[in-house]
């Protein structure tokens, strides 16, 4: 569900020289910044100049002692490999950056690009789902990417083995876009080397991780929501009752895109996942005509929002209040808010403050939790 309190970052300027790229990367690549507080700090300090000059001091009043921004030296070296392997660093509010992505709450404000960038002006559709996938979640997946590419959309998924592969593999020549969860120069996993190779020739590699970064468990809830992001829709193909493929699907729905499944034997543990989406609402899929279909129907149009009016506060909650509210388990910031029934612009702050101490961190779709 979107939230009504957290909107996607206002319109913004991208950086047009060396120097304003050098300090956009070194914002998003400093200690405890995320795309949120990227987007935060811009707003708050105009440039990104100006906000890593205040976050020495924003850190320090969080109780961070001798806080240091990413050094330019180190954005100037990932810049300068980036230009050595032929990467491009698309930014947010630039030419080549997916428009639809750029709507939801926490978009990558840098990606990484390998191939060909004209691909994201183009509809996407997500294909995601088992990495043990069966034989015949083999073919569907084949035949779903095969159809949709045919009907002029580009297939987006995670370069993971099987669904990810097959679905990447059918679409290689009618457009293919991979997003990473390490470095865009990172094969991963090794046996899709080959695949890697072509989908950088005929095909597009993003990621918004650091060039040479490999992938940790982390990395793939924050790529999932990339994949969601930049698609109209996401067909699960197979997926077990907890997996990946699922996260997919629920960033999917907090974004407000699309979600259908292909239905499986209820015996089949891969199809769990997937019989589960069908009974809970997503539309299910026997053939890439149904996604065609779906994607056809008029979809309601939601009520305009009334802008709210910023009243002037004075003092915001405790810190100790905060984080006795939160726990291991991620909780939405507006649900965090309601719960302490103050104005979201006096909670706003503290939150960046405990991000920089490291006490809290942000997951993907606007979560938070206690670390």
């Amino acid at each position: 569900m979107a939230s009504d309190l957290l909107s996607t970052p206002p319109p913004l300027a991208p950086p047009k020289t060396w120097d304003a790229t050098v300090s956009w990367l070194r914002l998003i690549r400093s200690h405890r910044v995320g795309p949120t507080t990227f987007f935060r700090l811009l707003a708050e300090h105009g440039t990104a100049e100006a906000a890593l000059q205040a976050l020495p001091a924003i850190a320090g009043k969080a109780g961070v002692a001798k806080y240091a921004p990413f050094s330019a030296k180190a954005a100037e070296q990932e810049l300068k490999i980036g230009k050595r392997i032929g990467a491009t660093l698309v930014c947010y509010g630039a030419a080549g950056y997916p428009a639809l992505l750029a709507e939801i709450t926490d978009p990558p404000p840098l990606i990484w690009a390998i191939g060909d960038v004209s691909l994201t002006e183009r509809p996407a559709i997500a294909l995601v789902g088992a990495r043990n996938a069966s034989s015949l979640g083999t073919r569907m997946a084949t035949s779903l990417a095969t159809g949709l590419g045919e009907a002029g959309f580009t297939i987006a998924s995670g370069l993971a083995r099987g669904i990810d592969t097959a679905a990447h593999l059918a679409t290689l020549d009618t457009g293919t876009v991979a997003i990473q969860a390490g470095g865009v120069d990172v094969t991963y996993p090794k046996e899709n080397a080959a695949l890697h190779d072509q989908i950088a020739k005929s095909g597009l590699r993003l990621s918004e991780q650091p060039l040479g970064m490999e992938p940790i468990a982390r990395h793939f809830p924050r790529r999932n929501r990339i994949i969601s992001g930049m698609s109209r829709a996401v067909v699960v193909v197979e997926a077990a009752a907890k997996s990946g493929s699922l996260i997919t699907a629920r960033e999917a729905l907090d974004q407000g895109r699309d979600v259908l499944a292909v239905p499986g034997h209820p015996f089949d543990a891969r199809a769990a996942g997937c019989n589960m989406l069908i009974r809970d609402g997503a539309a299910l899929v026997r053939s890439s005509k149904d996604i065609l279909e779906a994607l056809a129907k008029p979809q309601p149009k939601a009520a305009p929002k009334t802008p709210r009016k910023r009243p002037v506060h004075n003092a915001g909650p405790a810190h100790a209040q905060i984080l006795g509210l939160l726990g291991p388990t991620p909780v939405a910031e507006d649900q965090l808010i309601r719960d302490l029934d103050v104005h979201p612009d006096l909670v706003t702050p503290q939150l960046l403050a405990l991000e920089l101490e490291g006490k809290i961190t942000r997951q993907a779709g606007g979560l938070l939790s206690r670390l």
